[in-house]
């Protein structure tokens, strides 16, 4: 099992990579293929959304044909594909469907490993194993920053591209060779093991929204805005916006190892949730206030929103505490729906919301934005408020 989940901890690096790429990418498609930032902010929407409408079925999938089959197969097909067809991209049309593909591609990676730790593992360590996996996964991310920079720089974002692609497919199928199969799990008595069963525990319910919107402001940021915010009112080119994303992407890496554990060592999962999500909301406020701070001063708290956006480990094992065996693929892929589908209708919204604030001065279309995430990340902070506090 040791060999099948880093296997699959290599296929989450590649998700945070396809996640997060464009960033970097942005000023060499503007120029090659003329993409806009509105059409950039469509295309990473797409990968989110995409991903988030994979869940239902990846959940289905996991309880029913487990974690090798459904990993490798989806990860083969749209991951490679994607990355494939990205590298020939000639139109915003043609860069919208490779995205989606990846977005297809990668949504069962991450839940794979879930499933394996909900299943085969103690409930304890739940939170503190599923902050490990999104720590050393989340290394794609840095490899989708300055490492990106530097070989698009030096071969063209195209070969770059088309690396990734045969890295993707040799992943699979390692992944289909060697993870090995989980037992499935029976239903209670007097359940059907479906949606239903699941969408009857009220207690996910407050957990909902804040799974929404928490990751929403540092995906969208470190995936897309902080390269158009540096070249717009910094000038920077792309080994400097890979420079900035590279400290944002260590400390969402930091986040996720700093928060796993906490639940067990201050006995509050509510409580480490609701206030690293409030510290995000200070981050974010202190963008709109102060975007012209200096290059290092911002590029501090936008670690700081990537950092405290990092609680999705702990928000899991909260959510996943309620969740019977038998319905652990499906439950956990809703809360992951949550996550990622907030992420892509916000990532989405972003767009419409830059280009319609004012131009003069120039900074006001970003103070829109932070503005924007600042607040919904809130709104979701103050319905978790109510929630039932629940640890193992």
């Amino acid at each position: 099992m040791k060999l099948g989940l880093t296997l699959l901890v290599l296929g989450f690096m590649l998700s945070q990579f396809y996640r997060a790429f464009l960033a970097v990418l942005s000023g060499m498609l503007q120029a090659d293929i003329g993409l806009s930032a509105d059409d950039l902010a469509i295309a990473s929407g797409l990968w989110f959304l995409v991903f988030a409408a994979m869940q239902l079925p990846v959940g289905m999938a996991l309880d029913r044909f487990g974690p090798r089959r459904t990993t490798a197969l989806m990860l083969g097909l749209g991951g490679t594909g994607g990355a494939l067809l990205m590298a020939q991209a000639n139109s915003a049309l043609e860069v919208h469907m490779a995205l989606a593909a990846l977005g297809a591609g990668c949504a069962p990676v991450l839940m794979a490993s879930y499933f394996i730790f909900a299943r085969l593992y103690p409930a304890a360590v739940f939170a503190t194993l599923a902050g490990v996996v999104l720590g050393l996964g989340s290394l794609g991310n840095i490899l989708g920053a300055l490492p990106l920079a530097w070989v698009a720089e030096a071969f063209g974002w195209r070969a770059a591209m088309a690396g990734m692609a045969a890295i993707t497919a040799l992943i699979s199928l390692l992944i289909w060779v060697r993870v090995p199969e989980v037992p499935r799990a029976e239903a209670r008595a007097g359940e059907t093991g479906g949606m239903r069963d699941l969408l009857r525990i009220r207690a996910l319910w407050l957990l909902f929204p804040l799974m929404t919107v928490n990751y929403a402001a540092a995906a969208g940021l470190r995936g897309l805005w902080v390269g158009p915010f540096y070249a717009d009112l910094y000038g920077a080119g792309a080994t400097a916006v890979g420079q900035v994303t590279l400290v944002m992407a260590v400390a969402m890496i930091a986040g996720n190892f700093v928060y796993g554990p906490l639940d067990r060592v201050l006995g509050t999962r509510k409580y480490v949730v609701l206030g690293g999500n409030l510290a995000g909301v200070a981050c974010l406020t202190a963008l709109w206030v102060a975007p012209l701070a200096g290059f290092w001063q911002v590029a501090v708290l936008f670690a700081g929103v990537g950092f405290f956006g990092a609680s999705f480990p702990v928000l899991m094992a909260h959510g996943r505490s309620f969740i019977p065996p038998h319905l652990t693929g499906r439950g956990i892929s809703v809360l992951n729906l949550c996550s990622i589908g907030g992420a892509g209708v916000l990532q989405m919204l972003s767009g419409p919301i830059h280009a319609r604030a004012p131009d003069m001065p120039p900074e006001a279309a970003y103070q829109a934005l932070f503005g924007f995430f600042a607040l919904v990340l809130l709104a979701g902070c103050l319905v978790y408020m109510a929630s039932r506090d629940r640890t193992d």
